[in-house]
């Protein structure tokens, strides 16, 4: 159990900011604000902020590295997980500090060096090293390494641990190597220009080497014969750049540039969550750490209260324009300062491990190049080692593919599914509607031949209904005597009859002759046409 060790570098003014002069002062391993003209601490910042390491303008990064990463590299080779990170608001030196210039090398191929220094040294065991590099890009992981690899899931397993599914790794047998490689995956990199940086980092970057190594006599052993003989360390270097922090107002980031912005500042907050949720202790009360909100916080899970020795180097600008991001960027490093990792030794008797995986290939191709005499035997089991984990890479790739393939048409499958049976729903619906208005319709009584049509003939079969043309057509008589009764109607002012209710109209439907309560319920033309129908009945 151990503190993380947290450390601040403060660079040198800028043209930009000379004008406004240093306003922080330096004490050991401790800074305060301090008035840029006067250089008195300002009393209404009189804040002291102590630290593990306190770096001024004047120290080179070589003198950085030696304090804050040398000790984790060696741990590295025995088994610890590692980790350094750089912090900071943009434009104040972390790429710098990180990766360097041809001149100056930064914490990365300084690191890369060490390791491969050191492994020389060690002539009992046998070294696998294999490097990945890649990107957070608006909360998106794209491969630097394989620019064609973009939107890669994060997975977890017990063997492995939180890892990128999909990303490619490279198997190295040199410093030059790994740095050629870290060439290539910074030219895929995202870089943009703002007001306050010209080449301003639009991305997270990730650098991970993973070394594999187990005694020489382990190895020389047939693995046949004793398939658990001699655990494999495995241990993990991660490196990471960070974006910095930016305020829309000071950077004047439009379009593009805004929304990288605020992807960034999103992770980074995410970042302050799960470091004030540490520094809390939070992790040691069980309480819930939300790793899971940001893709790079997920990704430094093992790094932050996991099983890693951790390093933290905050970047901060002296200048007073940019006292309230310093301000910020302190208070996160005391918080940091708390947090406690738990760093164990890794060793594997799995096949999580390279070297396991691929003994009995690599025994086979032992016994073929020293029957056959061949000086070349390292170079060619470093060939076949990085086509075996290639290969294994690829079919990882295609299984990933294969399964986001396959979720996708279910979900696809899903959503039809759901489609038919909303429609479904929906038409049950409008078919209930519709019964219930045809139910609820208010049904109004009017005469039929139910009640008053003429009887049957002797066939069986009704005779066709009375037509009122017929009336007139065989007999004129009849006419005469309708239209005199409508004129008697139309001239008489009597009132019309009252009318009954329909209830009381059910009495009289089964005779064959309408009834004075049926008259009674139509107006006046009509009883007399009714009148007139039963007469020729």
């Amino acid at each position: 159990m151990e503190n993380i060790s947290v450390s601040v570098r403060v660079r040198p003014l800028n043209k930009q900011e000379q004008s406004d002069g240093f306003a922080w002062k330096i004490e050991k391993n401790s800074l305060c604000q301090v008035d840029p003209k006067t250089k008195e601490l300002e009393r209404a910042r009189d804040a002291k902020y102590a630290l593990d390491h306190v770096f001024g303008p004047q120290q080179s990064t070589r003198e950085i590295y030696e304090v804050t990463t040398q000790g984790l590299i060696r741990k590295l080779v025995n088994g610890f997980n590692s980790t350094v990170f750089a912090y900071g608001q943009t434009s104040s030196g972390k790429t710098h500090t990180m990766r360097g210039t041809p001149d100056q090398p930064g914490i990365i191929p300084m690191a890369v060096q060490e390791v491969f220094t050191i492994i020389e040294a060690l002539q009992d065991r046998e070294f696998l090293l294999r490097v990945s590099y890649m990107e957070l890009y608006n909360e998106d992981i794209n491969d630097l390494l394989a620019p064609e690899n973009i939107k890669l899931p994060i997975h977890e397993s017990k063997e492995n641990g939180v890892y990128v599914a999909g990303l490619r790794e490279d198997i190295v047998i040199s410093p030059e190597q790994v740095l050629e490689l870290i060439q290539q995956g910074e030219a895929n990199r995202h870089i943009g220009a703002t007001k306050m940086n010209e080449g301003s980092s639009r991305s997270h970057t990730v650098f991970r080497m993973v070394i594999e190594s187990r005694a020489i006599d382990s190895a020389v052993e047939e693995p046949s014969a004793n398939p658990d003989a001699g655990a494999i360390l495995v241990s993990t270097l991660t490196l990471v750049d960070l974006a910095g922090s930016e305020r829309v107002a000071k950077t004047g980031a439009e379009g593009i540039r805004m929304k990288e912005g605020t992807a960034i500042n999103k992770s980074l907050l995410t970042l302050g969550n799960v470091i004030n949720k540490l520094s809390d202790g939070a992790a040691v009360a069980g309480g819930h750490i939300p790793y899971r909100d940001s893709k790079l916080t997920r990704i430094l899970q093992p790094s932050l209260g996991g099983n890693a020795k951790t390093a933290i180097i905050c970047n901060m600008t002296p200048a007073a324009y940019h006292v309230e991001e310093s301000h910020s960027t302190l208070r996160f490093a005391c918080r940091a300062k708390r947090v406690v990792n738990n760093a164990v030794v890794n060793e594997v008797l799995s096949d999580a491990a390279v070297l396991k995986r691929q003994a009995n290939e690599i025994a086979e191709l032992r016994k073929a190049l020293a029957s056959a005499g061949n000086a070349d035997v390292e170079e060619q089991i470093s060939h076949l080692r990085a086509q075996l984990l290639r290969s294994e890479q690829d079919n990882e790739l295609m299984r990933i593919k294969l399964e986001q393939e396959t979720a996708e048409r279910e979900k696809a499958q899903k959503q039809v599914e759901m489609a038919k049976k909303i429609m479904f729903e929906k038409q049950q619906e409008q078919a209930k509607e519709e019964g219930g208005r045809k139910n609820n319709r208010r049904e109004t009584w009017c005469p039929g031949r139910s009640g008053w049509a003429p009887p049957l003939a002797e066939g069986g079969s009704r005779k066709r209904p009375l037509q009122t043309m017929d009336l007139v057509d065989e007999d004129t008589t009849s006419r005469s005597m309708m239209l005199s009764v409508l004129e008697e109607e139309e001239e008489s002012d009597e009132p019309p009859a009252k009318v009954k209710r329909p209830s009381d109209v059910g009495k009289c439907q089964q005779a064959r002759t309408p009834c004075s309560m049926h008259v009674s319920l139509l107006n006046p033309a009509a009883q007399t046409f009714l009148c007139l129908s039963a007469l020729v009945a």
